[in-house]
């Protein structure tokens, strides 16, 4: 998957909003809470893909070496994809649907309701 295709994947889902943060990462949020991130360090190379993982998706990822734990993230289940095609575009845009469907699941239920989220 390409940024721009994992950006638009982001974007496509209810209340997303994108922000450049920490230099040139594009991190997508709904309600304010990050759900995925690209981090564009030049000096890794390719654009790494983040996003929160549920517990079962965040050790399946892990275990069959499709991702590791995303820096400074772990503890909360993020996960970095291991390369830009470790797993196809359906199966991406379905982890970002769950990423985005586990971060507004925690959001106030007035402020689902404010972004149409109930």
């Amino acid at each position: 998957m390409t940024p721009k295709a994992f950006e638009a994947a982001c974007l496509a889902l209810p209340a997303a909003t994108l922000s450049v943060q920490w230099g040139d990462s594009r991190v997508f949020k709904v309600g304010g809470k990050m759900f995925a991130v690209i981090g564009l360090n030049r000096h890794e190379g390719a654009p790494a893909y983040n996003f929160k993982a549920s517990d079962m998706a965040f050790e399946l990822l892990v275990e069959h070496g499709l991702a590791r734990p995303a820096p400074y993230l772990q503890r909360a289940k993020w996960v970095r994809l291991v390369s830009q095609d470790a797993l196809n575009d359906d199966d991406i845009k379905a982890y970002l649907g769950q990423a985005h469907a586990i971060v507004a699941a925690r959001l106030t239920r007035a402020r689902k309701r404010a972004l149409g989220l109930d």
